[in-house]
């Protein structure tokens, strides 16, 4: 409902959701990874026969209860799947896993990339990914959301897909990498050479790019799982300041270093970006050009990030509006884990 009254925000040329500290049946299930696609009819016999393969058996499975809607293509099989590690796995460290959920993922993908037998969003814990082209709310309605079990503590969702490509379910927004979630509004210029920087960082997980937005993901990955930067430091990569801003800075020598080296990861906007990081903090930041609408309120336990404030109002109508806030070319608002505490961190000042 958020999404249909910023309509005139979005196109109507898809919707995607991405669920995050799930609640509800989900709820006793969360250090089991979750597989989140769409299948044909086929897609499933290969599905199934390579997960046994592999070795991962299914704990759970949840389908939405679609019904015919108007204007909606529905296709054979949309799931997301609650899987057991492969014996061999069960107790190995968490960097283990990740790596074999990726390659499964990326597996899999490989495996219906041609007739989009098999679309796979996410392989990961407490992770569930839903996506489909047409209009997002006649899509809440075929997905029969409004009468949904879902439950989750954070909820990506964005009303559109590619501006400047063609449509593919890899493009819907929002994107995830191993924890690490985003969606964007705006477009982004400097597309290729971050795609070529992160192509060449040798990670199996950087490919795809049927979007210019995906790139927002996979540069937060590289910068605080891969680098192992506080979150804060993703602002100063993707928007890097001046350097008479830099000295400054307290941690001017760090700041400046992440300027030089990850020179090719700036973005060029405009751009909105919010996200989440695999603790459940949450943030939105703007590029230098600020272009592109962006506000943040709330009330204690319940924030809602938005491109527009009638979005907002229809979440979280209770709250205090003088106390929104519209995040500059400087700031990067961050949400720590529960919605306990907002916090405004500012590129000039801390």
């Amino acid at each position: 409902m958020a999404l249909e009254t910023m309509k005139e925000g979005h196109d109507g040329s898809g919707m995607g959701l991405i669920l995050k500290g799930l609640g509800g049946e989900f709820e006793e299930l969360k250090e089991f990874p979750i597989l989140s696609g769409i299948c044909s009819e086929q897609g499933v016999t290969i599905l199934d026969d390579y997960m046994n393969k592999v070795g991962f058996k299914v704990k759970y499975t949840w389908t939405p209860k679609t019904k015919a809607v108007k204007g909606i293509t529905g296709r054979d099989y949309y799931f997301s799947r609650v899987y057991d590690y492969p014996e061999m796995y069960k107790y190995r460290s968490l960097e283990d896993k990740e790596a074999l959920l990726l390659k499964t993922r990326l597996e899999l993908r490989r495996l219906g990339e041609s007739d989009e037998s098999i679309i796979v969003f996410a392989f990961y814990p407490d992770i569930l990914a839903l996506k489909e082209v047409g209009d997002p709310l006649q899509l809440g309605e075929f997905f029969g959301l409004d009468k949904s079990t879902l439950k989750a503590k954070i909820v990506l969702a964005q009303g559109r897909q590619n501006t400047n490509y063609a449509i593919n379910l890899y493009a819907c927004h929002p994107f995830f990498i191993q924890g690490y979630g985003t969606m964007t509004n705006g477009e982004n210029t400097a597309f290729i050479p971050i795609r070529e920087f992160l192509a060449g960082r040798g990670f199996p997980g950087y490919i795809g790019y049927n979007s210019d937005s995906e790139v927002f993901c996979h540069i937060l990955h590289y910068a605080c799982k891969q680098l192992g930067y506080p979150l804060h430091y993703y602002k100063d990569i993707v928007t890097p300041l001046k350097q008479e801003e830099i000295d400054e800075r307290p941690d001017r020598e760090a700041v400046g270093i992440l300027k030089r080296s990850l020179r090719p990861l700036c973005i060029d906007g405009p751009n909105c970006v919010i996200g989440f990081t695999p603790d459940g903090t949450t943030f939105m930041l703007q590029d230098a050009k600020k272009l592109r609408p962006g506000v943040v309120g709330g009330v204690r336990g319940k924030y809602g990030l938005m491109s527009e404030e009638c979005g907002l109002d229809r979440v979280v109508s209770e709250r205090t509006k003088s106390e929104d806030m519209f995040p500059m070319k400087y700031d990067m608002v961050i949400i720590k884990p529960d919605a306990e505490e907002v916090m405004v961190w500012n590129q000039l000042h801390g």
